[in-house]
């Protein structure tokens, strides 16, 4: 190089201070460019295979209280039924009572007096200012410690935004969003008082990998991504810990998908991961108070966000082409069954 360089007339003197610097720059560059992926590699295996998460007691003392918001189906259902075995009185919310009062039955004969159940049946998608007076009047006394954001919902098949009703644009981002925020709300000012708590959120890859024909729910559980990390900065001083746990499919009625495989736990196998990885990034390398729980979720998002980038024209491209050709076999179904009626 420095031979190329004098034939041209420049000279290099390797004395020098500020040449010496330069290469040193350059050497440091290119070690860090050739280590960087190893590590990260190194970091993930750790974080969603070797490394435990933080202690739930850390955060939340057994026989405080859990709030699960979409708790009488799925992942939420799930939530309760784990807590409960860890010790935690339970704040049940979702809409049907007749399913909340299943679900505290189940848990009420299981752990007998030694777990408390209320419930509380509310439409978040109604957005009604009484029924959040109810929920604050609910958990008025009660030492609030963990709060589990889990009511959600997703268009019902795959649709584009311009062909979307107005009913479903407003029932997704007010669940989402709206529902949200309000409980969180009623729920940390508690937990700043008392200096400690645990906030999970459950979000969504069709928020952190932009999901056309699923345009609406995308952006709403993004907005939850951006929220939970500005949030959990905020509480930090505070001793509550904010996570945004993130998640490719599972099998819920939301997914209608019925059968596990080894990209798709059951609710049991995914809360258990998420329980196990408080406080680990797993495949969210990166993403402050973010973690993706589960081992084939965390390996899936690192490799397509370190490798091809969460917002590429390649990511976008391949989900769009797998929404269009979910929504044609929803389509094609959903008019086999008119035939048939």
């Amino acid at each position: 190089m420095a031979n190329l360089l004098e034939s041209v007339g420049v000279r290099i003197d390797a004395n020098n201070s500020l040449v010496q610097a330069a290469v040193y720059a350059f050497l440091f560059v290119g070690i860090a460019s050739f280590a960087a992926p190893i590590i990260s590699t190194i970091r993930v295996l750790l974080s969603l295979f070797v490394l435990p998460g933080k202690s739930l007691t850390t955060f939340a003392p057994r026989g405080t209280w859990a709030l699960i918001t979409g708790a009488s189906d799925g992942i939420g259902k799930e939530f309760a039924l784990s807590l409960a075995s860890k010790g935690y009185n339970l704040i049940l919310v979702s809409r049907t009572q007749s399913k909340l009062d299943s679900l505290s039955a189940d848990i009420s004969s299981k752990y007998g007096p030694k777990i408390a159940v209320k419930t509380l049946a509310m439409d978040f998608a109604l957005n009604k200012d009484s029924d959040y007076h109810n929920l604050k009047k609910l958990i008025e006394g009660l030492d609030v410690s963990i709060l589990v954001n889990n009511v959600g919902l997703s268009h019902s098949i795959p649709v584009p935004f311009a062909e979307t009703s107005k009913q479903e644009l407003n029932d997704i981002i007010v669940i989402n969003c709206m529902a949200t925020l309000r409980v969180t709300h009623i729920v940390t000012p508690g937990m700043i008082s008392r200096k400690r708590g645990l906030i999970l959120t459950m979000a969504s890859f069709g928020g952190f990998f932009p999901t056309p024909l699923l345009a609406t729910y995308s952006g709403s559980k993004a907005f939850l991504q951006q929220w939970s990390t500005a949030l959990g900065s905020e509480l930090q001083p505070h001793g509550v810990h904010v996570q945004c746990v993130q998640s490719h499919l599972v099998t819920t009625a939301m997914s209608k998908i019925r059968k596990p495989s080894a990209l798709v736990p059951n609710p049991k196998q995914f809360v258990r991961a998420a329980l196990s990885k408080i406080g680990r990034s797993g495949g969210a390398q990166n993403v402050a108070f973010t973690s993706t729980p589960y081992w084939s979720h965390g390996l899936m998002q690192w490799f397509l966000s370190r490798f091809l980038g969460e917002r590429s024209h390649v990511v976008v491209k391949v989900n769009r082409s797998m929404h269009e050709d979910i929504r044609r076999r929803a389509l094609r179904k959903a008019e086999r069954d008119a035939k048939k009626q």
